[in-house]
């Protein structure tokens, strides 16, 4: 703050004079890794981001208690894998998760009952290890078709029997 003339300041106390800085050149995106294009980049095990995704690990485990595992599968697997499928159904809509679509996940792998014995078999070494390792999860992610993503549980569960059309196998 700048004190009037009158009062005695010492040369140390007085407002110095600021330097100006040079107004800046024009910029642009021309840098390797910038991202210019208005939507998320894709490919195999990017993953997918949207809202408050870390609140969908509570949801899965909400409904942990109701999963049915084989002998040689994991529950904590099982939990991880349709967490990840159920966030990237919910970024897939541009919104955080829902507990549909934890349930969507857990019906699509047939950990809520009522599963082929090909695709018990079949997720069985794709779930090995995915509470464990990130790259699991996003291998079971992958193996999900887009048009499933908008599929309701109760449509999923209808079309259950034919669940190749479901997943990548």
């Amino acid at each position: 703050m700048t004190q009037p003339p009158h009062v005695p300041l010492q040369d140390t106390d007085r407002v110095r004079p600021s330097s100006l800085l040079p107004a800046p050149q024009a910029w642009y995106s021309d840098r390797p890794g910038e991202v210019d294009e208005v939507k998320q980049p894709w490919s195999p095990r990017l993953g997918s981001t949207g809202p408050n995704l870390g609140y969908g690990l509570k949801l899965a485990r909400r409904l942990e208690d109701r999963v049915e595992v084989t002998a040689g599968e994991r529950r904590d697997d099982a939990v991880a894998g349709c967490f990840a499928c159920g966030t990237r159904r919910s970024a897939h809509f541009h919104r955080a998760p829902v507990i549909h679509d934890m349930e969507w996940a857990y019906v699509l792998w047939g950990y809520l009952g009522g599963a082929p014995e090909d695709l018990v078999a079949w997720r069985a070494g794709l779930f090995r290890g995915a509470a464990d390792h990130y790259w699991e999860q996003r291998l079971i992610v992958d193996a999900v078709r887009p048009e499933t993503l908008k599929l309701t549980p109760v449509q999923v569960r209808d079309r259950l029997t034919s669940w190749k059309e479901l997943l990548i196998a």
